[in-house]
């Protein structure tokens, strides 16, 4: 069962798309420059539904809370309206001055209604551009998240259908793996184990050894490779995720040896910034590469898109800046005819974020990243256990996140000076 670019985009729905990739430029052609008018376009859009808010929601105050390592942004409007979003507990230690004096004081008393434009605003409040990244990504994503908490228990929507329309309840699952310190063979039964223990249909595995890292298990990759497929059969999607461990011809060969043994996905054979490495390998190999959770700019997303570099997007909702923002990479995507499986990064409730994203993205991915249900934030839900059946997550309903934070748990939180 050949496992090609062209059969991955045709069974994610996207048939045709195949037949413009076929039409590459031979290496010794030059490539005529790239047309973005599709993309610009799809980035002008408005992505909040602003029409469900007929009247203001001014934002009275956004506050950071902190309780023994456990953070949370607060959102309250002059109306009394309240959304919480479960901080990226990881980062945040490192982080809480710039969402405290940078991001959060910008958007008291704005118009919640203008997300779109506060969300590119930002960026120039106290000269936030010169922290764009990581830095100022992961509080703007905070802020916002709790923004639209906010919004959909004013609207009665869930904070996917706040920047899209409902296109799926159920999102199918990948069951992924982090353990590069085991042998070939030690990893390949951790994937088995947990890919039963969730029903999934999908799995992903680990290559190499993460950007400059030489890896643990030496000869770990290469033998891990031949065995993924004769394990587990024609029936499952396996994908294979680098973290950037390859540079330029090494890149190549590994997505080669992929290919030769049907794998369906190269994730991030290279780092986040190697754009011409990124382009080099997509024009040398035939597997679908997906982006990997680490770019932060839409430009460069535009880039990577425009370029036929990629053809998955996996912006991460924490480290991309939000929903709105991801959204516009999503647009992009479908305007090409690829798929978007948003990146999963935070801690807490993040995989609940990720529901309601992938819940209102048209061409989202058919498998999406499963780590574990989070035991960290205390919360009840009465429309979703939140843990898969037979490999199926189904969406929290509801106003806003669609869970019901512990008010104890919050009560012992408290405000973070700036």
């Amino acid at each position: 069962m050949p496992h090609s670019r062209r059969k991955f985009l045709t069974t994610a729905g996207l048939a045709g798309v195949g037949a413009g990739l076929a039409a590459r430029s031979t290496p010794f052609a030059p490539a005529p420059p790239p047309n973005y008018a599709d993309l610009d376009a799809a980035l002008a859009r408005p992505v909040l539904r602003r029409e469900l808010f007929p009247d203001p929601v001014i934002i009275e105050t956004c506050e950071l809370l902190e309780h023994q390592g456990s953070y949370f942004v607060r959102v309250r409007s002059t109306d009394g309206a309240v959304g919480y979003c479960s901080g990226h507990n990881i980062r945040m230690p490192h982080l809480y001055p710039i969402q405290t004096q940078l991001v959060n004081p910008f958007f008291v008393g704005k118009d919640a209604r203008d997300l779109d434009r506060l969300m590119e605003d930002v960026t120039l409040y106290q000269n936030n551009y010169k922290y764009q990244g990581y830095a100022l990504w992961i509080p703007v994503a905070t802020a916002e998240m709790a923004i639209l908490d906010m919004l959909g228990r004013i609207a009665a929507r869930s904070m996917g259908e706040l920047v899209g329309d409902l296109e799926r309840t159920e999102i199918a699952i990948y069951q992924a793996n982090n353990n590069r310190h085991l042998s070939a063979e030690a990893s390949l039964e951790r994937i088995k184990e947990l890919r039963e223990s969730t029903g999934a249909k999908a799995v992903k595995f680990k290559c190499g050894g993460r950007r400059e890292n030489p890896e643990e298990v030496p000869g770990r990759t290469e033998a891990l490779i031949p065995l993924m497929r004769p394990a587990f059969g024609d029936d499952i999607t396996i994908y294979a995720d680098c973290n950037g461990s390859y540079r330029g011809a090494e890149a190549i060969r590994i997505g080669k040896l992929l290919e030769r043994h049907r794998i369906d996905l190269y994730e991030q054979p290279v780092p986040t910034d190697y754009y011409e490495d990124w382009k080099a390998t997509a024009d040398a190999v035939d597997i679908p590469i997906a982006s990997g959770g680490g770019e932060v700019s839409l430009r460069n997303f535009r880039w990577l898109i425009g370029n036929d570099a990629v053809q998955m997007v996996q912006p991460d909702l924490f480290y991309f800046g939000g929903m709105v923002r991801c959204m516009k990479v999503a647009r992009m995507a479908a305007a090409r005819g690829y798929t978007t499986v948003p990146h999963i990064s935070g801690t807490g409730l993040g995989y609940v974020y990720m529901m309601h994203f992938v819940s209102a993205v048209p061409n989202a991915g058919p498998y999406h990243e499963f780590k574990g249900v989070s035991d960290e934030v205390p919360f009840t839900c009465a429309t979703s256990t939140l843990v898969p059946e037979d490999g199926i997550l189904h969406l929290p309903r509801g106003k806003g996140s669609g869970v019901e934070i512990d008010p104890d748990f919050l009560a012992k939180h408290r405000i973070v000076p700036a």
